[in-house]
């Protein structure tokens, strides 16, 4: 049996070295250090300004970029000089996006409400939640989704094997309460930002608390749907 279980892992390693990227990436730096703070003023320097609470008038400042340098370096956004430039504004919008969704994560039903239990991945808004029905049961949540080149496939799917200490055979890194669905790809924690671009390798990437959570709300045989497109995919 323990044979046949590591046969199975290897098999799931091939088709989804998809599996552990964001922990790949946090052994890779485990600490971002801060350069030196940029005096220059970056084309989102505005939106940047108003989302962290300073004083909005579109030029940068001490302030501004300690403030912003903070903000990119919590989230692994690099380089974390302190520029409010595309990617940082990219981050901070998504976040606008997914708080304005509130409760109803499904508003647009395109998640299915004739299956049952199903857990949502909607791409577009890297946001997940598990539904009964139309009945909301946990969520919404954010989620750091596949990147340019492997993309977290969609479609209708089904949790096929759940493997709550699970390692990646190919990068040799934990994959903590996962729960498959689609030939490697799988909801796992991780222990970075969920904001951290550019992504994972295919792998809903979670916090430790909501992945512990959909560990003990989903089964195998489950209904799984993930709709939409990541930004910058």
């Amino acid at each position: 049996m323990g044979d046949i279980r590591r046969r199975r892992a290897v098999a799931l390693g091939i088709t989804g070295g998809l599996v552990a990227p964001l922990a790949l990436t946090l052994a890779a730096s485990p600490a971002q250090a801060a350069p030196s703070c940029t005096t220059q003023t970056g084309p989102y320097q505005k939106q940047v300004e108003k989302f962290l609470g300073r004083a909005v008038d579109g030029k940068q400042s001490a302030g501004d970029c300690k403030a912003i340098q903070a903000f990119q370096t919590k989230h692994g956004i690099t380089p974390n000089a302190g520029y409010a430039g595309p990617v940082t504004w990219g981050v901070m919008d998504l976040m606008n996006k997914q708080k304005a969704v509130g409760n109803n994560p499904n508003k647009d039903g395109k998640c299915p409400t004739n299956k049952g239990r199903i857990a949502c991945v909607n791409l577009t808004l890297q946001l997940s939640w598990i539904q009964d029905g139309s009945r909301l049961v946990y969520g919404p949540v954010p989620v750091r989704t596949g990147r340019n080149g492997y993309e977290t496939r969609t479609g209708l799917k089904k949790i096929y094997w759940r493997n709550i200490d699970h390692v990646s055979t190919i990068y040799n890194v934990p994959m903590p309460y996962a729960q498959f669905f689609d030939g490697g790809q799988a909801f796992h924690s991780v222990g970075v930002s969920m904001w951290n671009p550019p992504g994972s390798h295919g792998c809903v990437n979670m916090t430790k608390t909501n992945a512990k959570k959909y560990w003990s709300l989903l089964k195998n045989g489950d209904d799984v749907f993930v709709y939409g497109r990541k930004p910058g995919t």
